[in-house]
């Protein structure tokens, strides 16, 4: 009989985005009588290295897992190794595995095309320090996205890290204010997530600067504090619990006679709020 226990390793538990997940996914688990064990790997190839390691030790039924790179090859180990593997968050066209995602390059192109639409043409992409494989896609669409609008990428759109081994808010705060003294700095900004974004709006706030009449802010996931901001955020609504449940319904078949690995993709939302207006008056020709 197998494990009632399955796996969840996920890139941060602090965010608010990654709970909800995992309260879908649970949902779903104990429905059918299982428990969940959730690791997280702060977005660290060792802690999922570590994670993987410890579940397998742990003999649990399966494991969900969001990948910290591109490189699956800890994850196709455990694979080979006998361990039912779905991907979270993730998929790869390589990968004979069961995934459950949104289309993540979808999610970026609708927020770069709403600003663009705004009249924004110097934006810039605040994100983590890592290369996490959707956020990699994000960025990927937006410069398509800002190319199809006729523009340089290479100019009209900035590619800003946050400092490793800070809180993302934090870092993100600091960061914001560094971009708003800076000259032709960008006036439109594109978030990783929700929790970057509210320290991009902490961090304008410190240095006076307006949004959205100075600079529009758009979010990524539409956490439930996003309306409840001010401004309310402009963000891409992820339907994290359906993610979380989806994610453990393919776990669950896959001990399944003739099972067949499926692919489940749900498609992102853009939810319009008060932190994106048009771009500055003469914005556009300077940029």
């Amino acid at each position: 009989m197998p494990s009632p226990v399955v796996g969840l390793v996920i890139l941060d538990l602090g965010n608010p985005f990654y709970a909800e997940l995992g309260r879908g996914a649970e949902d779903r688990l104990v429905e059918a009588g299982c428990t969940l064990t959730i690791c997280s790997t702060d977005a660290r190839v060792d802690g999922e290295a570590r994670a993987l390691s410890v579940l397998e030790e742990q003999a649990v039924r399966g494991i969900i897992v969001t990948p910290v790179s591109q490189d699956a090859a800890r994850v196709l180990a455990t694979v080979r190794r006998g361990m039912p593997v779905v991907l979270l968050d993730h998929t790869d066209d390589e990968l004979d595995l069961c995934s459950a995602s949104a289309d993540s390059s979808l999610g970026s192109r609708l927020s770069a095309e709403h600003l663009l639409g705004l009249g924004h043409r110097r934006l810039a992409f605040v994100r983590d320090s890592g290369a996490v494989p959707s956020v990699e896609k994000r960025f990927a669409a937006t410069r398509e996205a800002v190319a199809a609008a006729g523009l340089d990428p290479d100019r009209a759109l900035r590619d800003v890290r946050l400092p490793a081994g800070q809180q993302p808010a934090a870092a993100a705060e600091t960061i914001a204010a560094q971009l708003a003294a800076q000259k032709s700095a960008p006036t439109g900004l594109i978030c990783q997530n929700d929790v970057i974004a509210l320290g991009v709006l902490r961090g304008l706030a410190r240095r006076g600067v307006s949004v959205p009449d100075d600079v529009s802010v758009v979010g990524y996931d539409d956490l439930p504090y996003a309306d409840q901001l001010a401004p309310a955020l402009t963000t891409v609504r992820q339907p994290a619990a359906e993610l979380g449940r989806a994610a453990a319904d393919l776990l669950l078949a896959e001990d399944s006679p003739n099972h067949v690995h499926r692919r489940i993709a749900f498609a992102p939302q853009l939810i319009v709020r008060g932190s994106t207006a048009a771009a500055p008056s003469g914005s556009a020709r300077r940029g």
